[in-house]
Parts: C-alpha cells; structure tokens; sequence
C-alpha cells in the first residue's frame, strides 16, 4: 500500500521533461519570451507559436506559451502584478488559495503571535508567500518535484525567498515540533476530478486532523462543502466568502480559537458572524415587505438562525435560506430586497407582469426551484426600461415567485 502522501521518487531535472522545461523558462531566454507572451491572445496561440520557433526552440516556446496561459488564467486568484512574476502548474492554478482568503488566515495566525508554520502540502506557495508577507516564517513542503520547485522559484520571484524555505519531503515525515502552527491544505483533486469524501484527500482529514491536534496552533483547508458532522469538536470552523462567493472552509484549532464554534467571514470586508453553535430551527412564517438573501458563507456555516433572530424576521419555507421580515433590516451578512409581489409560480401570468411593467432587465434568483434563469429570460421575451428581480422558490412548501428590487 502506498504511504500517506508518499515522495515522489527523485530524479534530476534532465531525467524529467516538465522538469527541464520548467527550468528552460528560468532561463534569460525563457524569462524574455514570457515578457513578450505577456499580453498574448491565446486565440492567436497558433500564428504565435509559428514566429517564435523560427528564432527560439520549438519545447521552450510551447513551455512558455503554457506558462502565459497559466499567469493569465492566475490574474483572477493572485492579482497581476504577482500572477506575472509567478510560476504556476495547471494543478497549482486550480487548487491555489486566492491570495484574499490567503492573507485572511495569515491575519489570523499573526495576531495570535505565530512567527513560524509549517506548511504541509504548500502547492506552488500561495498561502506560504501570504504567510511570510505577514512577517511569519514558513517551512514549505510538497511531495512532488516540480511543484517543490514551482514554489521555490515563487518566493525568490516575490522576494520572500529569506522566509519560505521549501522542502521536496513527505508530509508524514516531517518533524512540526519546532513551529509554533501548521496549516495542512490537503489535495482535494485525483485524476477524475474533484474529491468529495474528506478521507480520500491527500493526505486524509483524519491524518490532517491528527498532525493539526498536535501542534500548539493549526489550521486545516477543507472544501467548503464538508459535511458539519465530519468536523471534530476540537475545531473552529470557518467559512470564507470573497465578493459574494463561498472560496473555501477552514478549520483552526489551538489556542485562540473557539472549539467547536461556526464562524463565517465575508471577504474583502472582513465581516465576520461567529456563534458557539448553531441555534435551533428558526420560525417559519408568510412573506413580509422584505426579502433577505444570506450570504453563502453564513448559510454554509449553519447561521442563517442567527441572522433570523438578530433581524426579527422568519424563513419562508423551513427548508429555504430566504429571510423575510415586515421591518428594513441591514447587515453586511444579507442582501436586502423590497418585495411588491407574491406569486404562485406560473409562467404566463410572470411573463403578462413584467410586459405590464415594462421590464426589460431582469435578475433571476433561485432557490429550491428547478427553473434556470437563463430559461426563464428567454421565455419572458424582456423590453422596456424598467428592472426587477424575481426570486424562484417555495413558501410554505408551495413554488411561489417573488417579485421586488434591492434595498437601498
């Protein structure tokens, strides 16, 4: 049987084409033709390639015409000015941790006084550049050689080579003891995609748990999608959001952190709704003036309870994150909406409304309904100047449309 994220078996650079074509691109040559791939448009990749292999190597050009899809593909996760001093793997690019959520938990480690983390399953160094810039000491470690180099070449690109140092190691073997945290990311990804079932991550959360319970201060990536009874009681589970969208969970255990609480943080703002545990069902009731719509962190985290009773409102439907109240309500934790009309669902009678009002932009929101928005638009046959928002949904357990428009 294999070991737990066992070592890839060394071998040299030359011996290992992706290897060799990753140091090619290190070179001054290599270095000058992703400088002038810079700002190419991968639809012109074929005339592209053409011209540069009249004067440059025909793998050095597809090495780095690769390499400039991959920077391109990273400008949404690291930004651009990093993404284009950086190296990538299409694995690294998938898996990385965007650089928000990154320098979120590095927040979070520096102001407990963390000065070093061993980080176990670095990928190409995303959360260890985060950590160092937030002044911390990172021990990085892969099990694979070209992403141990990928990452190494990353901090001395940034200027952070003097507090990453990165290791090629199996992560079970590697001693923690002298770091005052550890952060495990586990892969989440095989050769048929994504993974669901946390023991079959490399390595397994319960071999990630293990080395996190032993360290003074940890933290442990999951996928944002774990199952609530998967989680230990040791830990503080966290759930980040970055403009809206749910990136990633994380769970954080030793000192300073709560064992067994539910947090959800809202990224860039830095909002964070946090609870010792989840509360009881909360009231269900008929629809009131106001819509609010929980952001997804928060229903993740098994929250939206909480938010129920701080606004005074109720669900529409016992099984729908949809908050309803008959008073304005705002927090960064919602998004607000006034609604003019409740509806049981019925396409004919939506589609005379919206003619009536002359509805020509319209924003579709669901949640328990099998209609997809883009269908919907397309039915509706939309002109005129006016918007509105439709939410597709149940009330009381009956499909309903909810017609208003945003607060504020």
């Amino acid at each position: 049987m294999d070991r737990v994220n066992a070592t890839t078996p060394s071998a040299s650079s030359a011996d290992d084409p992706a290897r060799a074509a990753f140091a090619a691109l290190r070179t001054p040559e290599g270095a000058q033709l992703l400088a002038e791939l810079r700002d190419h448009d991968p639809a012109d990749e074929l005339a592209t390639a053409t011209r540069l292999r009249r004067t440059h190597p025909a793998e050095l050009v597809s090495a780095a015409l690769g390499q400039a899809r991959l920077r391109q593909r990273a400008v949404a996760k690291f930004g651009a000015e990093d993404a284009y001093r950086m190296y990538f793997t299409p694995n690294g690019v998938e898996q990385a941790t965007r650089t928000s959520v990154a320098a979120h938990r590095a927040a979070r480690f520096a102001g407990l006084g963390v000065r070093s983390v061993a980080d176990l399953c670095c990928g190409i160094g995303g959360d260890a550049i985060a950590l160092a810039r937030a002044g911390i000491a990172v021990l990085a470690v892969d099990r694979d050689p070209l992403t141990a180099e990928v990452a190494r070449a990353n901090a001395e690109a940034l200027g952070l080579g003097e507090l990453i140092e990165v290791r090629c190691a199996d992560v079970t073997e590697i001693d923690t003891a002298p770091y005052d945290a550890v952060f495990v990311d586990p892969a989440r990804r095989g050769g048929r995609g994504r993974i669901f079932d946390p023991e079959a991550y490399s390595p397994p959360l319960s071999w990630a748990t293990a080395a996190a319970l032993k360290a003074p201060r940890a933290a442990l990536k999951i996928a944002p999608g774990i199952p609530h009874e998967a989680i230990g009681p040791e830990a503080e589970a966290e759930w980040i959001s970055d403009g809206g969208d749910v990136k990633e969970a994380v769970l954080w255990y030793g000192e300073g952190f709560a064992p067994g609480a539910f947090r959800a943080t809202l990224l860039p703002s830095g909002a964070t709704l946090s609870a010792p545990a989840p509360l009881s069902a909360p009231p269900v009731g008929p629809v009131g003036r106001y819509l609010y719509e929980p952001d997804g962190a928060v229903i993740r985290a098994h929250l939206v309870a909480d938010l129920v009773e701080r606004c005074g409102g109720r669900l529409v439907d016992e099984t729908i994150a949809y908050i309803t109240s008959d008073e304005p309500y705002s927090s960064p934790y919602v998004a607000g909406y006034e609604i003019t009309d409740e509806l049981p669902f019925n396409m004919k009678r939506l589609k005379a409304l919206l003619r009536e009002r002359q509805i020509g932009v319209l924003t579709v929101k669901k949640r328990g309904s099998a209609v997809e928005p883009e269908e919907l638009r397309r039915r509706m046959k939309l002109s005129g100047p006016g918007s509105a928002t439709v939410f597709l949904t149940r009330v009381a357990g009956a499909p309903t449309m909810l017609i208003g428009h945003p607060l504020g």
